[in-house]
């Protein structure tokens, strides 16, 4: 009897659940979901139900993020293997039994609903790379990051004969960070940069030439092509391609330092954004509360990452290092993609903005990043106490 006297009340039995919980970086969640929240409605509010279902979305990947938070790094490394091969699976299923949507197969019709496998290889592909290099821990050589390599060639190469270039993006970049904090030489890492560097330098002094009708791309589609030209010169077709590029560059340029007001934006009222809630809401937003907005929420972004940084060198085990450290600049270029094509620095790709785009699945995966992210601070909170 004096047994159940003792027991603590349901209150302070429910805390436990959140101890560990990394604070900095709930802080910042919170902040960019509230960002996210204001600029999806008043981008959103006429059209359709997107603020509601764009909450609803938030609070499913909350329920996610505190799932996947309460699971230690070791189960999560048990969980890369499988993840790792249905995701493949799926996307085998998705080339032989997909459906094409615009002229894209990318969905797979499962029960009632179509699902994007793609998805789960930007959370799977870090993972299984995390879990490889854990088990290979203190005895890697060259092969060993070659078959890495050959993992990751395997879902983006697929992938992208969706295609899907954006999402390809996004699991190649993921499965690369967890190479680099593996340990990946600089030896391999500067000649590739510096190659990209030489190749964007040709595209920019040969634009004239390459971009002409009659010039046939080999490693490009028709519809890529394009996709580059028009970032070289989007004048080129103000009212086809070029017309997202130059709405959005009105939009933020028309913002000024303080922004036109909260709703007050007529680039985004009007429609003339296009997708102004999704792939370019960041003009919407940039419209509406100026280069001041954006420094805000810069800001946000910035410590979010940095504080991902942090859990990633805190982690108290190899796999833990890698997946947080992936994870969180898989975060950075989320945002630096989707600015970059929105302000014209980057050709249009699709990839939405964290925590701000409308998107289902995108919130979801968001969700399972950040819930990894916690599970692996709660880990370290968790073994400094005990």
């Amino acid at each position: 009897m004096s047994a159940v006297f003792d027991r603590p009340p349901l209150w302070r039995r429910a805390l436990r659940i959140f101890q560990g919980f990394d604070g900095p970086l709930a802080l910042a969640i919170l902040l960019l979901a509230a960002a996210g929240l204001l600029t999806m409605y008043s981008a959103g509010y006429d059209h359709g139900t997107r603020f509601v279902d764009h909450g609803r979305n938030m609070l499913i990947a909350a329920g996610v993020m505190f799932v996947v938070a309460q699971l230690p790094p070791q189960r999560l490394a048990q969980l890369a293997l499988p993840l790792y091969i249905v995701g493949v699976g799926l996307l085998v299923a998705v080339a032989l039994f997909g459906i094409t949507k615009k002229g894209a197969t990318r969905w797979l019709h499962v029960g009632v609903i179509d699902i994007q496998p793609s998805e789960v290889l930007k959370i799977a592909m870090p993972l299984m790379l995390a879990w490889w290099f854990q088990k290979r821990e203190g005895q890697l050589r060259a092969l060993d990051f070659l078959i890495a390599f050959v993992l990751l060639a395997v879902p983006v190469g697929l992938i992208v004969k969706q295609p899907d270039l954006g999402t390809a993006i996004l699991v190649l970049s993921g499965g690369l960070y967890v190479m680099f904090f593996a340990g990946l030489s600089w030896k391999l890492i500067v000649p590739v940069l510096l190659l990209g560097a030489v190749g964007v330098g040709a595209l920019i002094w040969f634009q004239t030439q390459i971009c002409q009708p009659d010039v046939e791309w080999v490693l490009l589609r028709e519809y890529q092509k394009h996709r580059v030209c028009t970032l070289l010169d989007p004048t080129q077709d103000p009212l086809g391609k070029g017309f997202h590029i130059i709405q959005g560059m009105i939009a933020i340029g028309s913002g000024g330092i303080t922004g036109k007001g909260f709703m007050n934006g007529t680039q985004t009222h009007l429609e003339f954004i296009p997708e102004r809630t999704t792939d370019f809401i960041f003009a919407a937003f940039s419209e509406e509360f100026g280069l001041l907005g954006c420094v805000a929420l810069l800001v946000g972004f910035i410590f979010l990452i940095f504080r991902g940084l942090m859990i990633a060198a805190e982690a108290p085990s190899l796999f833990g290092r890698l997946i947080a450290g992936a994870v969180t600049l898989s975060f950075f270029t989320y945002a630096m993609v989707n600015m970059g094509m929105v302000t014209g620095i980057l050709p249009v790709v699709g990839i939405p903005l964290p925590f701000i785009s409308y998107g289902g699945t995108a919130m979801v995966t968001l969700g399972l990043g950040l819930g990894i992210l916690m599970s692996v601070a709660r880990a370290r909170r968790l073994a400094d106490r005990a």
